[in-house]
């Protein structure tokens, strides 16, 4: 029985190639899709669980509360918590701390920028990263010792074995050599904390003020501890240790913020948008775009099974003496339901297999969109094998439940004589097309808005001119050189300027008007900043080399600093930085222009040109012609006069773009998903078509009997979908503008969402809609009327 029931079912899928092929392309699209959500979500909640310790391991975080009571949330520490806590808590088995760094590197005559971490000696105790080479347990001892990652021992070192080996890096303007006690393996792509090159950290200069924050602490808790009594115990011993600092900083600096700690776990970390990865941590995901990515995957899947449910049901007509004969020898209505089932399911498990094809196939490009490193082997993890039978499973019955009822209620005496009326309004059919081209409005409308808003962000007017400007990264750089490279640079006429800043940003604040504070980005620039980014001064004048008090007592501040401070006649005011009793004078006021991403509000920006400040950018303005030469020459002149600082150089508009890297991967995540929404929709809408051809085919042909024309029946049939299209638009618009608004306000700089948007999205998809039906209905309408009309 069972196997007749695969032969029939594989007959008539064989019989409607078109229908099947429409079938399971529609649920092979809609799988893939989640298939590719199930391993993004797998990979977000699998985050640092590797650690086998994880469940007990705690990051130390801290909280400021400002008097207007809004709270800054900050990821990092200093040095004092760790161990204090640890020694006054015996709820806290251990603690370590880790800090970003970066040194530069020399091997050979060759020097490199060599990203690191400094860490406490007992890292590897508390984190799980196994070795390769060497005992990691012991390989943190020695102030010189160094572990490297498997990549970056093979990049200095080839496939030699780099244990005893020495690499010499920069400490305090002197190489030093350093020894390579170990080798560890690739940090996994689930992690938070990401190895190339880890140091000991130093504990001969430890910092004691609870103040200071550069650093990540993570505390080992003992299992079966309180967590919220723990927070409680750990924020008492910081009122009481840190109450003398606490006064200082009020009275000295007027320090108002009332400061506490929390513990965050390690698992949650990675989906956790409250507190910053930085200093050591990276990967910060927001769980908002794994709800997204979810959403568009269940949309796709949903319609990919309505338009199963519709086409099924627009072919039920065509099988109806079938049924009917079967029916009439005695089928039963379970064996025909039994039968479609299996026709369902023979469907599903094609597109299930196509789908995993799909997955592999698309999964490079996947992972650029989603910025992962996701790998086919993902795909055979227990967890999301059994996710993924379940889908197979349920989309099977969900797909095919429905029509199985359907069709095998049919009336075999109407069914047999042509006259089976199934469907009547087709309520149910109209239904499933308004919420798929609803879903599909919704989707074209967000793609809409989210390119206009990546379009705005990417031509907003700056206040300055970044064409052709090369920006070299110059950390650590002789600051008394800076004009010696400056000055042969300018000999070359393909070189219209040079200058620099401090690089990075440092935000401080000071007192203006005698007492109010005032808090501002403060960047340290040479006379040429200003007139190479063509950012105009709109009163004063710009700092000079040939007057000495501009590097030492005079200031320039944007517009923004002069509107926070309120001043009406900014020339000659004062800025005090109380706290260490230097006081700036005003002398030219900078026209905003946003150096910061457009994501955040433009700050207050005081620059000073004091020259005991270092530099950390260069930026050389060139011309357009003989690019690649000039480049050449700024490079060779970087080397001569620099040769232990390595070169790296980008342009200063591809900087600003790579600011907007997250919009515009999201502008294509969303545009695909729009694209395959509207894809499947319209398959669905060509099956309804034909299912109203079917129903309306002696309408037609007594229509053409009694003269009407072929352009008036593809009208009027046309007219019909038309509607249903109209009403998806109209029942989007108030949920699509919502759902924009909403994100937009996470721009300070954002377009307008007004009507022209719905108005365009809901014409796109009428002529979709419109150019998918026009196929059946022309069809419909040319028909000999005799073929359809002769048995009456």
């Amino acid at each position: 029985m069972i196997r007749n029931y695969f032969k029939t079912a594989f007959r008539n899928l064989w019989r409607n190639k078109a229908f099947s092929v429409i079938n399971i392309t529609g649920l092979s699209v809609g799988l893939a899709c989640c298939m590719l959500i199930f391993l993004y979500a797998m990979d977000e909640v699998s985050y640092d669980r590797f650690h086998s310790n994880a469940p007990n391991i705690y990051h130390l975080v801290a909280n400021f509360q400002k008097p207007d009571g809004h709270v800054d949330k900050i990821s990092s520490t200093g040095d004092v918590p760790g161990p204090s806590f640890k020694r006054q808590l015996p709820e806290i088995l251990d603690f370590v701390r880790i800090q970003s760094n970066s040194f530069t590197l020399k091997k050979g005559t060759e020097v490199f920028d060599q990203p690191a971490l400094l860490a406490d000696s007992n890292f590897f105790s508390v984190f799980t990263f196994p070795a390769v080479q060497g005992n990691t347990q012991k390989a943190l001892y020695d102030p010189h010792s160094v572990v490297l990652s498997e990549e970056v021992a093979e990049k200095y070192f080839g496939k030699q074995n780099p244990i005893g080996k020495t690499l010499d890096l920069k400490v305090d303007d002197k190489f030093q050599p350093f020894t390579v006690k170990a080798v560890i393996k690739k940090s996994p792509q689930n992690s938070s904390i990401k190895i190339q090159m880890l140091l000991p950290k130093k504990t001969n200069h430890i910092d004691d003020h609870w103040l200071n924050f550069f650093q990540n602490t993570f505390l080992v808790i003992r299992p079966g501890t309180d967590i919220k009594q723990l927070d409680a115990k750990i924020n008492k011993i910081f009122m009481t240790d840190a109450a003398g600092q606490l006064k200082e900083e009020a009275d000295k600096y007027g320090f108002k913020d009332k400061v506490s700690y929390g513990l965050q776990p390690l698992l949650g970390m990675h989906t956790n948008t409250d507190y910053p990865a930085d200093n050591g941590l990276v990967d910060a995901s927001n769980p908002t775009y794994s709800y997204i990515l979810s959403g568009i995957a269940l949309f796709i899947l949903a319609i990919a099974c309505i338009n199963f449910v519709n086409l099924t049901v627009a072919r039920s007509l065509k099988r109806a003496k079938e049924i009917g004969i079967r029916k009439v020898v005695g089928g039963q209505r379970k064996q025909l339901i039994m039968q479609f089932l299996g026709e369902s399911f023979i469907l599903s498990f094609i597109a299930f297999v196509l789908a995993v094809v799909l997955v592999v196939l698309v999964l490079p490009f996947f992972n650029t969109l989603a910025n992962k490193a996701l790998a086919f082997s993902y795909l055979l993890s227990f967890k999301l094998v059994a996710g993924y039978i379940a889908i197979f499973l349920l989309t099977g019955l969900l797909a095919g439940f429905y029509p199985a009822l359907v069709l095998s209620g049919f009336n075999p005496v109407q069914s047999l004589y042509n006259r089976n009326q199934y469907a009547g309004k087709n309520y149910l059919s109209k239904g499933l097309v308004i919420l798929q081209f609803t879903l599909a409005t919704f989707l074209i409308v967000s793609t809409i808005t989210i390119y206009s808003q990546f379009n705005y962000l990417m031509h907003f007017d700056l206040g300055y001119n970044d064409k052709n400007v090369v920006s070299i990264n110059s950390w650590g750089l002789d600051k008394t050189k800076l004009p010696i490279f400056k000055n042969e640079l300018l000999k070359d006429p393909s070189i219209l300027s040079v200058t620099a800043d401090q690089g990075g940003r440092w935000i401080t604040g000071a007192h203006v008007n005698n007492g109010q504070d005032i808090h501002f980005d403060m960047k340290h620039i040479d006379e040429d900043y200003l007139s190479l980014f063509q950012v105009p001064i709109v009163k004063g004048r710009n700092f000079s080399k040939t007057m000495v008090s501009d590097s030492a007592t005079s200031v320039l501040v944007n517009e923004e600093f002069v509107k926070q401070a309120g001043w009406k006649n900014p020339i000659g005011q004062v800025v005090d930085f109380f706290y260490d009793a230097k006081k700036y004078t005003v002398v030219g006021i900078v026209k905003n222009y946003h150096f910061v991403s457009l994501n955040e509000k433009l700050p207050a920006v005081l620059f000073t040109m004091k020259p005991d400040y270092g530099w950390g950018n260069i930026f050389v303005k060139i011309s357009d012609k003989n690019k690649s030469e000039t480049l050449n020459r700024i490079q060779k002149e970087f080397k001569g006069d620099f040769p232990v600082i390595p070169y790296q150089y980008k342009f200063k508009d591809a900087e600003v773009a790579e600011q907007y890297d997250k919009e515009s991967k999201w502008k294509q995540i969303v545009t695909f998903g729009a694209v395959l929404t509207i894809f499947i929709s319209c398959i669905g809408l060509f099956g309804l078509a034909t299912l109203s051809a079917e129903r309306r085919k002696k309408e037609i042909g007594i229509r053409k009997v009694l003269g009407a024309s072929v352009q008036g029946i593809v009208r009027k049939l046309s007219t019909d979908f038309a509607i249903l299209v109209l009403i998806s638009a109209v029942i989007s618009a108030p949920v699509a503008w919502w759902a924009m608004h909403k994100w937009l306000q996470n721009y300070p700089y954002r377009v307008d969402i007004n009507a022209g948007i719905f108005l365009v999205a809901a014409g796109f998809v009428l002529l979709i809609a419109l150019i998918t039906v026009s196929f059946q209905t022309i069809r419909a309408a040319v028909a000999n009327p005799v073929n359809s009309l002769r048995s009456e």
